[in-house]
């Protein structure tokens, strides 16, 4: 295998030593990969790294490493050019709009309603040589913001930095976004990095190890050759270039990827084999937490990296900034990785190579390199770790570890905020078995710490506020969680997880495949599954029975509206069905209610009648984020405890049943996706 330009462990520390674990890394590489395939190196095959250089011309500027060498316009900074590994450009520059690689941003007025507002390509109005020596080159892409501008652009000031660093297979970007005193208020609904990628070379895609595929091409979209469905993203293709796609359903968003789990995706070219991969070492800079999801690469073919939207979550993750109010973020640095083979059947390697530079970059973070003073190196944040248990008694009069929790740091807020919080900071870790946790390189800064735990409902919110200074270590000791709970659990529906993935997910329509996803873990990726209920269920709502029914068979994982007619839709209602041994006529039981997403929705709950008027609850219209139309199992987390007096319940062989109705019926994508449902008796209930 031939792996161009593996870079080193950048683990802070002076250049010299740098320098020094690169060599040394490189030959590992090579021992490593010899037993393998033959390693052929760059033409300086003395292993010793060429200089960075710069050029800077009238309209462009060109930084070379002897790997690869990139060109950006000036002073706008696209990167307009990639040359490597035998390709004069790596980029596609034909593209009827969007070309090259560029940092761009969607935003709104303040007021406007909904998510998209104005797309803008940002583009700097000066350039700054930050760093230039033999091991670095580090530019600045700076746009300030000019009240003239007031209606055209975002108003922030916003420097893009592009890093080149001495025997590096790849560059880095990053960019502070800073709204000043004096700058009007409006809304930021995305921020990001695209590259459009040369459509002649790159054409299989790669997401995760069992997330990749051979894609259709750009073309295969347009009318003629795609159908397009219920919404502009989704095409089927009718006549395809290439006979193999014809019939299925292609959209970006079946592409999307949790941020715990979106580090590493990107493209391969066969001819010759050379690999363009995204690398995310951090989450620390995206918004909504572990679960957020987004979008990673799609047909054009393009590879983003998002640091702002709304996709699964809706107007509540809007960066919304008022008149005059102060605020900076740094959103990366995230890695653009470069390598290639000798040969092309040995193509798909380059995937595995990717994984393990990914691994790299993330042990290397924070970069010692990266020039900003708003970039904090490591000697420069803090450490905090401790352990997580749950206490509930109606489980066990033990403790229990917390053991897969997700522990994290974010703004100080209310429980469950951080799924919310776009504007500060998040860090996040794992657990282990036994509950242990520990968060490192965390920014200065105020902070609570939250959690959240497979297995139980809810958040977790320690009340204490963190604050971080540099270099400190804190150690929380035994934090304790007591997940909501009134009584013992008389039945339940599902496993609480923040996910609706363990309910039936139904065979799509065979018009409308998507050849990746058959007989694939994340089946629900598929497109037009909302539309099945109606299918299976023509006249007639889901009826469950606790003790009979399986709810990995009998629960839809989508509480979605049915189709009765051309754009026309009822809402539905659900019933459960159930025996209590005994009651507590004076008591009163508890229904909890986590949902996994909700999107203009209105859950209302009955008991014992359906046309009980008003419900004994109703949600009031919750959700927009629109993951039923975009394959997302979930969405934002919603959490709701529901009163039942005991008196409405009959006992015995009596059955009882609870109705829960979807009331809205506007659209297709209107609906619920239950995480979790369990009954509870009064706290002295005698199971």
């Amino acid at each position: 295998m031939r792996v161009v330009g593996r870079w080193l462990a950048r683990s802070g520390g002076d250049w010299l030593a740098a320098l020094s674990l690169c060599v040394f890394f490189c030959g590992f590489v090579q021992t490593k990969l010899m037993s393998q395939k033959e390693i052929a190196w760059p033409a300086s095959s003395d292993m010793s790294a060429s200089a960075v250089t710069l050029s800077v011309q009238d309209d462009q500027v060109i930084i070379g490493n002897g790997v690869f060498e990139l060109t950006l316009s000036n002073p706008g900074g696209i990167v307009t050019g990639i040359k490597y590994g035998g390709i004069d450009n790596l980029l596609e520059l034909h593209n009827k709009d969007l070309n090259g690689g560029f940092w761009d941003m969607n935003w709104s007025e303040e007021g406007s309603q909904g998510t998209r507002g104005k797309f803008d390509t940002i583009e700097g109005t000066s350039i700054r040589v930050i760093v230039e020596n033999e091991e670095q080159v580090e530019l600045s892409f700076a746009r300030i913001w000019d009240p003239s501008m007031q209606g055209n652009h975002a108003p922030l000031y916003i420097d893009r930095r592009f890093i080149v660093l001495r025997g590096c297979s790849g560059f880095y970007s990053y960019a502070s976004f800073e709204h000043l005193e004096g700058m009007p208020a409006f809304y930021l609904n995305t921020a990001r990095v695209a590259f459009m990628l040369n459509k002649d070379k790159f054409h299989y895609m790669v997401i995760a190890d069992n997330r990749q595929r051979y894609m259709p091409q750009a073309d295969d979209r347009l009318p003629g050759r795609g159908q397009q469905l219920a919404y502009k993203e989704a095409v089927r293709l009718v006549d395809p270039l290439e006979p193999e796609f014809k019939g299925e359903v292609d959209d970006k968003y079946q592409y999307s990827c949790e941020d715990k789990d979106n580090k590493v995706h990107g493209w391969i070219s066969f001819d010759p084999p050379v690999g363009f991969w995204q690398i995310t070492p951090s989450n620390e800079f995206r918004t909504g937490g572990p679960f957020k999801q987004d979008l990673t690469s799609h047909v054009n073919p393009t590879t983003l990296a998002i640091f702002v939207t709304s996709h699964y979550a809706g107007t509540d993750l809007l960066v919304k900034f008022e008149a005059g109010e102060i605020w900076k973020k740094v959103f990366g640095p995230v890695f653009i990785y470069l390598n290639s083979v000798s040969n092309e059947t040995d193509a798909l390697l380059l995937w595995d190579d990717a994984k393990e530079q990914m691994n790299i970059e993330v042990q290397s973070w924070p970069y010692s390199f990266a020039a900003s003073q708003d970039f904090p190196k490591s000697d420069q944040r803090g450490q905090v770790s401790g352990r997580l248990l749950i206490r509930d008694r109606y489980v066990g009069e033990e403790f229990i570890p917390a053991n897969g929790a997700y522990v994290g740091l974010a703004l100080p807020g209310d429980i469950g905020s951080w799924q919310r919080e776009c504007k500060g900071y998040q860090f996040w870790t794992k657990a282990d078995q036994e509950g242990y946790f520990s968060i490192t390189n965390v920014r200065a800064g105020n902070y609570n710490i939250y959690a959240s735990v497979p297995g139980f409902i809810g958040d977790y919110r320690y009340d204490v506020n963190i604050n971080i200074t540099a270099g400190c270590t804190i150690d929380t000791g035994d934090l304790v969680y007591k997940p909501p709970r009134d009584g013992p659990t008389l039945w339940e529906i599902g496993f609480p997880d923040r996910s609706a993935a363990e309910f039936y997910v139904p065979d799509p329509n065979p018009m409308y495949i998507n050849k990746l996803y058959v007989n694939h873990p994340d089946r629900y990726r598929q497109y037009g599954l909302w539309e099945r209920y109606t299918e299976l269920y023509p006249s007639e709502d889901l009826v469950y029975t606790i003790g009979t029914s399986d709810y990995k068979k009998d629960w839809f994982f989508a509480q979605v509206t049915r189709k009765i007619g051309d754009n026309t839709y009822n809402g539905t209602t659900w019933q459960i069905k159930f025996t209590l041994d005994n009651t507590d006529k004076s008591g009163t039981f508890k229904l909890r209610l986590a949902l996994a997403s909700a999107h203009n929705s209105e859950l209302q709950v009955r008991v014992n009648d359906a046309d009980a008027n008003p419900p004994l609850f109703s949600s009031g219209v919750i959700g927009r984020d629109n993951a039923i139309a975009r394959h997302g199992i979930h969405g934002l987390y919603w959490l709701f405890s529901v009163d039942v007096p005991g008196d409405q319940l009959a006992q015995g062989d009596n059955i009882n049943t609870i109705y829960l109705t979807q009331a809205r019926n506007n659209s297709p994508f209107v609906g619920i996706m239950y995480d979790y449902i369990r009954f509870e008796g009064p706290p002295a209930y005698t199971v």
